[in-house]
C-alpha cells in the first residue's frame, strides 16, 4: 500500500536499490537521474536503456546528453575530482531498445538485470502529436508491453513507475485525484485496446500504400493522419499499455 511519503523517507527508499531508467536521455528522465545521485548518492546502481549501436556509442551519449549537462554541475562541485569515478560506480550503460522484446538484450545481461532490478521507471516514449501511428505505436504501445513483461521476471522488484503516454483523464471533467492504475483498468467501464488489432491495423494500411505504389511522403502523411484518427477513436480508453500512443502523464502500476 502506499501511504503519505515525506521527502526524507523517498530519499531513504532509494537507499541500497538498483533502478531501470528508460528515456533517460529527455527532457524528464536526465532530470531524474541527476535528482536521485544528489540526493541519494547511497543508491546501488543505475542502470539506463541507451539506443546506441554499441557500448561505446552508449557511454557517449550518457557524457553528452545527460552528464555533461548543466544541471549536473551541483554534482560536479560536490564530488569534484572524484566525480567520473562516482559517475562510474553508480552508471550502468544498456545498449537496447524498448520496442524489442527483452529490449534487445542478450540472455546474460537480461539474466543480470532481472536478478538486480528494485525499480523500474519507464520514461521512454515518442512525444510527438503529429508522429506516424506506426513508429508512435512500436515505442509508446510495445515498448509498455515489453516493460511489463520484463517486470514480470524481476524477483525483487518493488515498483514500476510508468510515465504513460495516455491521457489518464480522457473526457472527464472537474477534479480527478490521482490514483495507481491497476492492471487492465481503463476511464470507461468495458473499453480496453485490442494491441493485436491495432497492430493488423497498422499492418493492413502499410499494405495498402505499397500496392498503390504511394511515394514516401504520401505514406507519412497516411501514417500520422490514422494515428490522429484513433486517437479519438480511443479518447476514453486509459489501459495499462497507454491506449494511444500520443499524450504525456505518470502511472504508477503495482504489483
Amino acid at each position: 500500500m502506499i501511504g503519505e511519503m515525506d521527502a526524507d523517507s523517498v530519499v531513504g527508499y532509494f537507499r541500497g536499490k538498483s533502478i531501470l531508467i528508460t528515456g533517460s536521455t529527455g527532457f524528464l528522465g536526465k532530470v531524474l537521474v541527476e535528482k536521485i545521485l544528489r540526493v541519494q548518492p547511497d543508491v546501488k546502481k543505475l542502470y539506463l536503456l541507451i539506443r546506441a549501436p554499441d557500448a561505446e556509442s552508449a557511454k557517449l551519449r550518457i557524457q553528452t546528453e545527460i552528464i555533461g549537462r548543466e544541471i549536473f554541475h551541483v554534482l560536479k562541485e560536490k564530488h569534484g575530482v572524484r566525480f567520473n569515478n562516482f559517475i562510474e560506480e553508480k552508471i550502468c550503460p544498456l545498449v537496447g531498445d524498448i520496442i524489442y522484446e527483452n529490449f534487445g538484450l542478450d540472455s546474460a545481461q537480461l539474466g543480470e538485470l532481472s536478478k538486480d532490478v528494485d525499480v523500474i521507471v519507464n520514461g521512454a516514449a515518442t512525444t510527438n502529436f503529429f508522429e506516424r501511428y506506426d513508429v508512435a505505436f512500436d515505442v509508446n504501445v510495445l515498448g509498455v508491453k515489453h516493460i511489463c513483461a520484463f517486470a514480470t521476471k524481476c524477483p525483487k522488484l518493488k515498483m514500476l513507475l510508468h510515465v504513460s503516454t495516455a491521457y489518464v483523464a480522457g473526457e472527464q471533467e472537474g477534479i480527478i485525484p490521482e490514483k495507481p492504475i491497476l492492471m487492465g483498468e481503463t476511464i470507461k467501464v468495458g473499453t480496453h485496446l485490442e494491441i493485436e488489432s491495432e497492430l493488423n491495423l497498422i499492418k493492413v494500411t502499410m499494405q495498402e500504400l505499397k500496392a498503390s505504389c504511394s511515394t514516401e511522403k504520401a505514406g507519412r502523411k497516411t501514417m500520422k493522419e490514422l494515428g490522429l484518427k484513433r486517437l479519438d477513436t480511443n479518447i476514453n480508453i486509459n489501459y495499462v499499455y497507454s491506449y494511444h500512443p500520443l499524450g504525456r502523464t505518470a502511472n504508477l502500476i503495482l504489483f
